[in-house]
């Protein structure tokens, strides 16, 4: 059955719901993502500082030679990791990102997050990729306008290594800025997204301009409990979406689990996402939440009044030390 896609600036449709492949373990994420491919999956959400990137494409590979999917029928999202703004480094990187993917090209290469670190090499940079040095006790800024990392993204669209380009983390001040001087337009804006943040203004900001909204983290507080205390400590101080109302009036309501109802609020808006999970009924059940059932408008509205603007994903607050105030 066709999925529900969304239409990028660049003209290609990715699909409404996709798998995400942050805290996938390197070891078994050849085999997550071939099972993903056999349930339903179309869209993989990957990055660099992932560090999975190879063995994601390796299951790929063996849903391709099973001939379960073609390659066109996948859709692979990643981004640049922040070391690697300058042109030259950007233009490296995209092309060897592309290569361990070894899928032939990128669907969309996303900067993910807009700010530029001092350049490392790639064989020092150890998983977990970070934002400090390999001890852990240094921030070191790099000065990269966006402007240069964005261009050396249009070159590799113009090389074709990827199809299409975006940005992730932005805020509204700096994609109108990136949106007015993008010659490949830009794409894809992937934000965390959940209704603890619900970033009205910022989503309205994009869709106005035709880029397409990814969401993550649309479970909350739920994706960083499992994180180590800095990531998790806002986290552990609030109340699981799961068991928050309106969210399970409106589970019992539809005959849906809390998790469908979370990704509905979002896939009813127009706004892509993007969960992983391990467990292959939550699996189907995630994918299913592109329609089906419609959340009513004043259901969708009391899911957005729970809004606190609480950010889990904030290196201003879990870089205590160095803070980097991307979203201030």
């Amino acid at each position: 059955m066709p999925q529900k896609t969304i239409k990028l600036a660049s003209g290609r449709e990715m699909p409404l719901v996709g798998f995400g492949l942050w805290k996938v373990p390197k070891e078994t994420a050849a085999e997550t993502v071939y099972n993903a491919i056999k349930t339903g999956y179309r869209l993989f959400d990957g990055a660099y500082d992932y560090q999975n990137e190879k063995e994601a494409g390796e299951g790929v590979r063996r849903a391709i030679a099973e001939g379960l999917v073609k390659r066109e029928d996948i859709f692979i999202t990643t981004k640049l990791w922040n070391n690697y703004h300058q042109r030259e480094h950007a233009l490296q990187m995209g092309r060897r990102q592309n290569e361990t993917w070894g899928l032939g090209y990128i669907d969309l290469y996303l900067i993910h997050f807009p700010c530029a670190l001092k350049y490392v090499d790639p064989a020092e940079l150890q998983y977990p990729a970070w934002w400090m040095n390999s001890e852990h006790s240094t921030v070191e800024l790099d000065k990269v306008p966006i402007q240069e990392t964005w261009q050396a993204l249009e070159q590799l669209v113009d090389e074709g290594v990827t199809r299409s380009i975006g940005v992730s983390n932005f805020q509204a001040q700096s994609l109108t800025d990136l949106i007015s001087y993008a010659r490949h337009p830009v794409s894809s804006l992937q934000i965390e997204h959940h209704p603890y943040l619900v970033q009205p203004g910022l989503v309205a900001t994009a869709q106005a301009n035709g880029t397409a909204v990814t969401a993550y983290s649309s479970f909350g507080p739920q994706s960083f409990l499992e994180l180590p205390p800095d990531f998790s400590k806002r986290a552990a101080g609030a109340a699981l979406l799961f068991k928050a109302e309106p969210i399970v009036t409106l589970a019992a309501k539809y005959g849906k689990t809390p998790a469908q109802i979370l990704l509905r609020w979002a896939t009813q808006r127009g706004i892509a996402v993007i969960p992983k999970s391990n467990n292959p009924a939550r699996l189907a059940q995630n994918l299913d939440v592109a329609g089906g059932f419609d959340l009513a408008v004043d259901e969708l509205a009391a899911i957005s009044d729970l809004d606190r603007n609480l950010r889990f994903n904030d290196p201003g607050f879990y870089l205590p030390s160095h803070p980097i105030h991307v979203f201030a």
